[in-house]
């Protein structure tokens, strides 16, 4: 995720590539970042920043926190509270954590950002600047990172599911294995694209192309009789709940 939000950054001409600096422990990991970003710093040790954006593993957090020398830090850290991360730091810069997903790889990511008791509206700001050159941005309480996290957080493995349920329907009614996942590769594209762009309610879409009595009425009544809907809306409960008992 660190990585995507440097290739973001760079290709939304954010900042330019000598703007930036990558503090990383691993040796080998270290070469193929400054193979890849030709004029990147990038170290084995700290660095001193206008702003830090922590990309680690939860157990790592505290550590990090603590060598960092800069106003502001932005963590994507999962499960990792704000108060966490201000009991890790010196000082009192200000810290904004973030729950992004797996889509901002390839710059279409959704994430929410919270500020933490000395973020101020400029701190949001950058953060969301950083954060939304891989994708969308939206701001919540820190109350409410948990319920994204069961949202967006987790929502791609739900929507990767659907697809491989979809891809064995269409094998089972007949469909060459290549030619259902195609199908419904770009069913899902071109329907999430649909409602990203047309402006309408996705209840107004599905009445769309509903024909009373057709080939989606009744495909839709089997998924309700299912208790499909029921299902994501105890998904996403669990995964929030989850979520909650992670990060405490």
């Amino acid at each position: 995720m660190g990585e995507a939000l440097i290739g973001g950054l760079l290709t939304a001409g954010w900042a330019d590539v000598s703007d930036l600096a990558v503090v990383e422990a691993l040796a080998p990991r270290r070469q193929e970042l400054a193979d890849r970003y030709p004029g990147l710093t990038v170290s084995a040790d700290p660095v001193d920043a206008e702003g830090t954006v922590v990309a680690v593993k939860q157990g790592d957090v505290p550590g990090v926190c603590a060598t960092i020398r800069s106003p502001r830090v932005l963590s994507i850290a999962a499960g990792v509270t704000i108060g966490t991360i201000e009991a890790s730091l010196e000082g009192k810069p200000a810290v904004v954590r973030a729950m992004p997903n797996t889509a901002a790889l390839i710059g279409s990511g959704a994430a929410a950002i919270a500020g933490g008791a000395h973020a101020g509206a400029a701190d949001l700001d950058w953060a969301e600047e950083v954060l939304g050159s891989v994708g969308i941005v939206v701001r919540v309480p820190e109350k409410l990172l948990d319920a994204v996290t069961g949202l967006s957080g987790s929502g791609p493995a739900y929507v990767f599911l659907v697809a491989e349920a979809l891809i064995e329907a269409g094998v089972l009614a007949g469909l060459p294995r290549e030619a259902s996942v195609a199908l419904t590769t770009q069913t899902l594209l071109g329907s999430a694209r649909l409602l990203a762009e047309s402006g309408e309610a996705p209840e107004t879409l599905r009445a769309q192309v509903t024909s009373p009595g057709g080939t989606t009425a009744a495909g839709l009544r089997t998924l309700e009789a299912a208790g499909v809907r029921s299902a994501f809306l105890e998904a996403v409960a669990a995964a929030t709940a989850r979520a909650h008992e992670l990060g405490s």
